[in-house]
């Protein structure tokens, strides 16, 4: 299975993690500069629970987004 909320369809993200150097000029500093750019990548936060569909009960991934907004109901 994949990682992807099977309500909303939420998955791997790709994103870049900046390293700085420096000390910033609001503490005397001459600023902060980049040093380097490391991709990495944000999964969503998915668990597994049990749901009610068509009066029946599934266990299914659902990422925390949609448990908190109540986009499913919970067995």
């Amino acid at each position: 299975m994949s990682k992807q909320c099977d309500v909303c369809g939420k998955k791997k993200r790709v994103g870049g993690s900046i390293t700085r150097r420096g000390l910033a000029k609001k503490a005397g500093g001459i600023g902060t500069h980049v040093v380097k750019n490391v991709k990495r990548t944000f999964s969503p936060n998915l668990q597994k629970i049990r749901v009610r569909i068509n009066g029946g009960v599934r266990t299914m991934k659902v990422c925390t987004a949609c448990i908190r907004s109540k986009k499913i109901a919970k067995a």
